[in-house]
């Protein structure tokens, strides 16, 4: 890729231009640019690659897979190695012809310099490309994640920069995601949670969030908070949703969950122990 004289501008979430244009990432995703920024050259000081997913009928970008792309950057040139590119794209598209490109993704904060001249290479692969950020430097323990989109600026009909907007972006995860991300952002782990402990975190994080709701209604109804039908009506929606069961019954269905899962956990430990054992006997009779 040549470099470009374009200026980059970037601008909040507030254009009239982007407003309609929404984009929805799965957790899947993040972890798999961060794997890339682990295992990216020494050289490199970020890496970059391909978004693949669907336009929902809405106009949402749903993002749903990705893969990294090699590239070169020297000051105010960047060189992508295209063929790799096409080459991964026809094997996605072998497994699974309904996931596009919709983007690229980038680490680090914001947009830069280069990210002009590689959005314009995706521009002429796919129409209005999402650029995806991820801050896999994860500083003060929070992940940033951000998606952009470019609008030429031009006046009559010469092109002035390439202006790129912050679009809105859904992130959602489901709990055993929400561990695994939380995990992700420590900067120091001593070890990963067992299932159990994973448990653990999961109910102190339940047990919190029903008494913000009790505060919540407490303080609506005593006066001391605005009143939010919108509120309202999802913790109405999340109470009727419920199972009309009697503590004894809760307690008695909670505690034979619990028991089928440590049944499993003890069964996968046994398979374990027996294919560990089965293979060192298998190369105890192969020895001479």
């Amino acid at each position: 890729m040549a470099a470009s004289d374009r200026t980059v501008l970037q601008f909040g979430p507030s254009s009239a231009a982007t407003s309609n244009i929404t984009a929805k990432v799965h957790p899947l995703v993040i972890f798999n640019i961060c794997d890339c920024y682990v295992r990216r050259p020494d050289q490199a000081e970020r890496v970059i690659g391909t978004l693949l997913g669907s336009v929902l009928p809405d106009g949402t970008v749903d993002i749903r897979n990705s893969y990294v792309v090699p590239h070169n950057e020297f000051s105010d040139q960047v060189a992508l190695d295209i063929e790799y590119h096409h080459t991964m794209l026809k094997s996605h598209l072998k497994v699974n012809p309904q996931e596009v490109i919709v983007g690229w993704f980038s680490t680090g904060l914001g947009v830069t310099g280069g990210s002009a001249l590689i959005h314009e290479f995706y521009c002429r692969e796919v129409p209005n490309p999402v650029h995806l950020t991820v801050d896999t430097g994860f500083r003060n323990g929070e992940g940033t994640v951000k998606a952009y989109v470019s609008v030429n600026l031009s006046l009559g009909d010469r092109q002035l920069a390439a202006q790129f907007q912050e679009i809105p972006l859904d992130l959602r995860m489901i709990e055993a995601e929400r561990v695994g991300f939380d995990i992700l952002k420590s900067t120091s782990v001593d070890k990963l949670p067992s299932d159990l402990e994973g448990m653990e975190v999961l109910m102190e994080r339940l047990l919190t969030l029903i008494n913000d709701i009790y505060k919540y209604v407490d303080d609506t109804v005593e006066g001391r908070a605005v009143p939010d039908n919108s509120v309202g009506r999802i913790l109405s929606e999340a109470v009727a949703s419920l199972p009309k069961l009697s503590p004894p019954a809760f307690d008695r269905l909670v505690n034979d969950s619990l028991q089928d899962q440590l049944l499993l956990l003890y069964l996968s430990s046994i398979t374990r122990t027996q294919l560990s054992l089965a293979e060192k006997l298998n190369t105890a009779a192969q020895m001479p």
